[in-house]
This record gives C-alpha cells, structure tokens and sequence, in this order.
C-alpha cells in the first residue's frame, strides 16, 4: 500500500524523523510517501497554530489523494485538521493523537499523556472527551518543552519528558504512556527501557492501525458527518479549496 504521512508543520527535518518512525514499523510492501506543507507555521503548539497549519495540511493530502494514497495520518498529536481531512479525502485518514490514545487504551487500564508544552494540554484534553476515552486518560502533562527543541536532541528535553514519565507513573498511577508529540518518536524505546511500561508512539500506531483498515478493506464513512463538502465558491488564496462537481470533493 502507498502511505501517505503529513506533518502539519514546514520543519524538514521533523518530516524526516517521522518518515522515520513509519518505516520502521511499516510491512515490507507499504511505501511511506513523507510531505510537509511550504505555507503555516515552523510547530504546532495550542489552537493558534492548527488554525494555520489545516490549509497547507489539506494540500498535501490534496496532493497526495491524486497521487493514488491509499491511505493518509495527520502525524500532529493535536490531530490537527482530521475532521476536516476525513471529509475530504477518499482515502481513510487517521491522527497521531487518536491512534496513540486507542492503542493504550489496548494495552492499559489507565494511561498517561506527556507533551510538550502546556498550551498543547487543553487540546488533548478536549480530544480525548471527543474521542469517548477521557476517563482513561490519567492525567495530561506537559515536559515545557517546546516543540523545535526535540530537534536539537539535547539531553535537557529527554530529562524533562522522563521526569514527567516518572510523575505519571507514580503520582497518577498510570500504567502506559503516550507520547504526545510526533517529534519525540525517537525517544519512544530509550523511554520504554527507563521506565518499565509501555510507552506509546504516535507515529508508529497509526502505521499499524491503518494497515489494518486497508487489510480490512475499510474507507471513511461518507454518509454523515464526514460527507464530501458541497460545492461552492472559495476566496482569495482559499479558492483551490473550492469543492468541485466531481465527486463534490477539493481532493478529486
């Protein structure tokens, strides 16, 4: 199958280090198509941002879609943008975030999140209420490490997101973490082994999950909430957005 992930922001090298993280847990014969947009914000760090990085976000997946995707992740936490990348691609669509809290969800009766930081915890909150597993989510915390830092691989960030990782262990009682950045995907073993439990990558789960879908011969429901846009008329920068007659999709 050919996978489509997008990071919503325009730093390279974070596109790179997911590209990463997907082929590494990837099958043998899905191929990792990596993209990030040239228009939005460097991170991605609380609400101001995503209302940024959607449009560009949706550009690749618009791209993508034509280029014969068989499937797309959002590789945000924040699952920036799925709702409206579910209505408007054909393939299915899956968010690091969603992903990352149901495969714990799997593992753990109780799990815990760490992010960077905590501008990014309101929406995770909000995200796991929407999702149905707000109560198996212990605690949301934030390491206060911003987002570009994770780039520098300086030992500083990994203390802060360990420390963290031992606070939720022990004074929240969680039994598995997530981690809640696509740019800590390369912390996730060194993190495990410190630690002694399951620590969630949210790149890597949804590698898995949507390979599954695409096993399964499952696509996006369009009867209801994640129907393609009707056509109408875009403004200004936004009009190659504009939903066609052609299947009523900016994606076809």
């Amino acid at each position: 199958m050919r996978l489509h992930v997008v990071n919503p922001n325009t730093t390279a090298s974070m596109t790179a280090k997911i590209a990463a993280a997907a082929r590494a847990i990837a099958l043998p014969d899905t191929v990792i198509d990596a993209r990030q947009p040239t228009m939005g914000p460097v991170s991605i760090e609380g609400f101001y941002d995503e209302a940024f990085a959607v449009p560009g976000m949706l550009g690749c997946i618009r791209d993508a879609d034509r280029d014969g995707a068989d499937a797309h992740i959002i590789a945000c936490f924040d699952d920036t943008g799925l709702d409206a990348a579910r209505a408007a691609a054909k393939a299915p669509v899956i968010g690091i975030g969603e992903a990352g809290f149901h495969i714990a969800s799997l593992i753990a009766a109780r799990f815990a999140v760490v992010t960077t930081l905590g501008v990014s915890i309101v929406p995770i909150e909000h995200n796991l209420k929407k999702y149905g597993l707000a109560e198996r989510c212990a605690r949301v915390r934030a390491a206060e490490v911003p987002v570009l830092a994770l780039e520098e691989r300086n030992a500083d960030a990994l203390a802060k997101i360990s420390t963290e990782i031992t606070a939720a262990i022990r004074d929240d009682r969680a039994e598995a973490i997530v981690l809640g950045c696509a740019g800590m995907a390369d912390l996730t073993a060194r993190l495990a082994a410190r630690h002694g439990v399951p620590v969630v990558d949210g790149v890597a789960a949804p590698v898995v999950l949507v390979e599954g879908l695409a096993r399964l011969g499952l696509h996006t429901a369009k009867a209801g909430g994640y129907a393609a846009p009707r056509p109408k008329p875009y403004g200004g920068a936004f009009a190659s957005f504009a939903p066609t007659m052609s299947g009523n999709s900016p994606m076809t």
